[in-house]
């Protein structure tokens, strides 16, 4: 697993104080002086490439001028077999070092070496986590929502298993509960209508619309005819909520697998309730004295955990004290269980039954209220909700066309049917531009961007700098060029500030998949997509391959062939296809 930028970093450090050291023996530096010193990186790259803040550091502990220090140190500074080529005294004392052939000529090499597994790192160290996502009702079509959530949701859980992390994919099915009696009272009603007409029987005020409604009683009176007619309500409604979820799981699957997603489970509500865990659930919560009846039904000491959870994370008493928390009904006074209580008793299951260390959940925004209240019924539980249950909080989709907002023609009900838009954008632009922004920001989706072929759409550009490079190499091997091994090239040779920038953003992906994972923001990956395809189209333009002098042909085509590789990894991170034309 390597890290070039990191192993650079570390050896300035270890040059400048092997240096130090030196020096000091020499009677040239006070002796046994420990420095703790910063290596950066520069912004502007006419101050080098790394800057060692020794001088500065060392200043006052060693009672000299800091450029004074920075020249001892310069005076006794070996780069021989190292990765730097020259080093010299910048600003109040600043040690800038220049970066040479042997570090370029090793980037290439590594990413030769790990292949479709380059960028992985050990930020993980194999701890077990669970990713969360989707999780959608099953009571009608996914929609646009799903779509950001899903990407968002597979693509960071790609990225946690690059970065070292055992992941597991999971969709919790809300298959009991108000949402499903809602869902069976709305086939009934629709059913009840075709057999005795729609003016006869009235559709629930709190009933689903959709015209997905009407195909599922469709469909039932198909296949039974009248034959419920008869039957008591809760004995039709029982049989309707059956066949809509026979019926709808499916089409969800098939729609999410359509978008590349794939779960490890689809963990089902009802198995909570079926074995009795919901129960065991509160009934622990109870004896841990985080419960009380109240009205016939049994309540969550929701406030009593908010405010030890609150005050542990450093709020005062005060501040605690003027929040408006409230408590929340576990079982009401019918004997159900809330739902509430079932996902607590669903995290426990995670945490607690199955060992994730960590249980990561993609949510809508709109659930922000929810995340402290399940967090601190985690910790009434003795698992410590407040650090292993991480929700990540995804904020709205806005669907434009041409910069201006649409409406797409809409199959059923209110929102907008993933496989609508499905139809009318390629899966590969779906996943690219939800995966675009960071999670805490809206996302603008914008239809018609999303199908043009030129460099505005983002995964247009980045693919067609994939494709452009097989285009290239196929044309160099009909001209007898093959794409060399990196120990087969001189790295001297490539000189200009298009290869050497290049080179550098290829280094860069360790550090982003690490910055992706700790940030649990899978989009780092697709702004390094665009840098990274940014730097190759510059470099295609300024830097000839063809006709070139042996050395800096093979050199280039060898750089090149690297970018290839490490864009078909980036893209397949995401679910995003690498053609090889276009």
């Amino acid at each position: 697993m390597s890290n070039m930028i990191q192993a650079a970093r570390e050896q300035v450090a270890a040059l400048t104080q092997a240096a130090y050291e030196k020096a000091a023996a020499a009677g040239a530096l006070p002796a046994g002086v420990e420095v703790k010193a910063t290596v950066e990186i520069p912004k502007d790259v006419k101050n080098g490439d790394y800057a060692s803040s020794f001088a500065m550091a060392g200043s006052k502990a060693m009672h000299m001028a800091p450029r004074q220090i920075a020249q001892t140190i310069l005076d006794n500074l070996s780069l021989e077999g190292s990765y730097f080529k020259s080093a010299e005294i910048a600003g109040p004392g600043f040690l800038n070092f220049r970066l040479g052939a042997k570090w370029y000529g090793e980037v290439l090499a590594d990413i030769e070496r790990e292949g479709m597994e380059y960028g992985r790192c050990d930020e993980g160290r194999g701890e077990k986590v669970m990713v969360e996502f989707v999780s959608a009702n099953p009571t009608g079509p996914m929609h646009i929502g799903n779509a950001r959530g899903g990407v968002l949701g597979d693509s960071l859980a790609s990225v946690l298993e690059r970065a070292g992390y055992d992941v597991w994919r999971e969709f919790y099915v809300n298959d009991a509960g108000n949402q499903i009696h809602k869902f069976a009272m709305s086939i009934d009603a629709r059913y009840m209508q075709l057999l005795l007409g729609e003016e006869n029987v009235p559709f629930p005020e709190d009933g689903y619309q959709g015209l997905d409604i009407k195909e599922l009683a469709q469909a039932f009176y198909d296949e039974h005819g009248d034959s419920y007619r008869d039957k008591s309500e809760e004995e039709r409604q029982e049989a309707m909520a059956g066949f809509g979820l026979a019926v709808n799981m499916p089409r969800m699957k098939e729609d999410l697998r359509r978008y590349k997603i794939e779960y490890d489970e689809w963990f089902l509500e009802s198995s909570l309730h079926n074995s009795g865990y919901v129960v065991e659930t509160v009934d622990k919560l109870s004896d841990a004295g985080w419960t009380y009846e109240k009205d016939g039904a049994l309540w969550l000491d929701t406030t009593g955990l908010l405010k030890a959870k609150y005050l542990r994370e450093g709020k005062t008493r005060e501040q605690v004290d003027k929040l408006d928390l409230k408590d929340d009904v576990l079982r009401r006074a019918n004997g159900f269980y809330t739902y509430f209580a079932a996902d607590i008793a669903y995290h426990r299951n995670k945490l607690e039954e199955r060992g994730f260390q960590t249980a990561i959940n993609i949510w809508g925004a709109d659930h922000h209220g929810h995340v402290a209240r399940l967090q601190a019924a985690l910790d009434g539980l003795g698992l410590d909700g407040s650090h292993r249950l991480v929700v990540v909080l995804m904020q709205l989709v806005n669907l434009l066309r041409d910069g201006k907002p649409e409406r797409m023609s809409k199959r059923s009900g209110k929102a907008i049917a993933l496989r609508d838009l499905l139809d009318e954008v390629s899966v590969d632009a779906c996943r690219y531009f939800f995966n675009s922004r960071t999670f805490t920001s809206p996302l603008d989706f914008d239809l018609g961007l999303a199908v043009r072929e030129d460099s505005e759409n983002p995964v247009y550009y980045v693919q067609y700098a994939h494709a452009r490079i097989c285009s290239l190499i196929a044309r160099m091997r009909e001209e007898g060029a093959q794409v060399p091994r990196a120990a087969e090239i001189d790295a001297a040779v490539m000189t200009t500030p298009e290869e050497l920038a290049l080179m550098k953003t290829l280094s860069q992906l360790p550090e982003e998949i690490r910055l992706a994972s700790r940030d649990y923001d899978p989009s780092h990956v697709n702004r390094y997509l665009l840098s990274l395809a940014g730097d190759f189209h510059r470099f295609y333009n300024a830097c000839h391959i063809r006709g070139e002098e042996q050395a800096v042909l093979t050199a280039r085509l060898k750089l090149a062939d690297t970018v290839r590789s490490v864009l078909a990894n980036c893209l397949a991170l995401i679910g995003v296809t690498a053609p090889e034309k276009m």
